[in-house]
């Protein structure tokens, strides 16, 4: 197939790429800058074409003549306290323009990367994937295209921006304080997710279908940091903090540069990112649990990090 991915210069992405690329497909990556995509420059298969997905006529323009579209666009915060205009720009009226370029090319085959809870709770960021997921499926309802959406929990790999954002913080703070310590997640990894990605994309019984993707542990955020801490050999306090002061965090972090938490954040954390109905099931994948998988790549040399790195090369080797 030929394959439009939008978001593919990320951190799915460039998984998803090297992935579709092992099945033969064409993709073509749009990206805004592609200069920050060269590495799969040399993944066979893949062109990369730098433009503005948001221009709806160059975006039909570049998706003429592609099987498929899939779109990973999505962001954790506004740049700016923009009161969900960005959660808005990137999630909705992207989507709404990637599904006009569908139906006008006749690209009918759209999977859609939306995540836990979408539509849930008073978040922007759960808010806008919601509403970009009532779009996609009125699509499918319509008889216009032939949709999947995927909803991942929390994604992790060696390059995620999630333990290696704990990691940051634990290396540089002698106590982390942590707002909604019991907020539970269901880590998924990157490459069960982009296998799953490989499954559905020509499967008729997908068409239609809302895919939970969680990994094979469930995890509350204090227990997950103070593990990766552990993992990372380091002698940190993680504590808990009461809502109020959750609230209060998030809000004093809305001014600090690159965000590593905000108000938003705070307001996805009262939803829980656990499955109600797993997919890989009955896509036919097990997936990896963070405790088996993570320590792999966090580095360390315990007994216990090396029975775990045994583990998982045993399993390997039945597969």
């Amino acid at each position: 197939m030929r394959i439009l991915v939008l978001g593919g210069s990320g951190f799915v992405g460039s998984h998803l790429a090297r992935r579709l690329s092992q099945d033969g497909h064409e993709l073509t990556i749009a990206t805004r800058y592609a200069p920050g995509c060269r590495d799969l420059n040399v993944v066979p298969g893949v062109s990369i074409r730098q433009f503005d997905p948001y221009d709806g006529e160059e975006l039909v323009r570049q998706l003429d003549g592609h099987d498929a579209a899939i779109n990973l666009v999505g962001i954790l915060n506004e740049r700016i306290a923009g009161g969900g205009k960005g959660f808005r720009r990137a999630h909705v009226e992207l989507v709404e323009t990637l599904i006009n370029a569908c139906v006008r090319t006749g690209t009918r085959r759209l999977v859609h990367m939306s995540a836990l809870n979408a539509g849930q709770g008073e978040s922007h960021y759960l808010k806008t994937r919601g509403e970009a997921e009532n779009m996609v499926e009125e699509a499918f309802r319509q008889g216009s295209l032939d949709t999947t959406i995927m909803r991942p929990s929390t994604i992790f790999g060696p390059d995620d921006s999630f333990l290696n954002r704990f990691a940051s913080l634990l290396k540089v703070s002698p106590v982390l304080p942590l707002a909604r310590p019991r907020a539970r997640f269901a880590p998924v990894y990157v490459g069960d997710v982009v296998e799953a990605y490989a499954c559905v994309l020509e499967r008729p019984d997908s068409f239609g279908q809302v895919h939970e993707l969680c990994g094979g542990e469930e995890w509350a955020m204090i227990d997950l940091v103070r593990w990766l801490r552990d993992q990372l050999g380091l002698k940190r306090a993680v504590i808990g903090l009461p809502d109020a002061l959750g609230r209060a965090q998030g809000a004093v972090f809305d001014f600090v540069p690159g965000k590593p938490f905000s108000s938003d954040n705070y307001k996805s954390l009262l939803v829980d990112s656990v499955c109600t109905c797993n997919a890989f099931g009955e896509l036919g994948i097990e997936p990896w649990p963070m405790s088996e998988l993570a320590p792999t790549w966090l580095g360390g040399n315990t007994r216990q990090q090396r029975y775990q790195r045994y583990r998982r090369q045993a399993r390997r080797d039945r597969e």
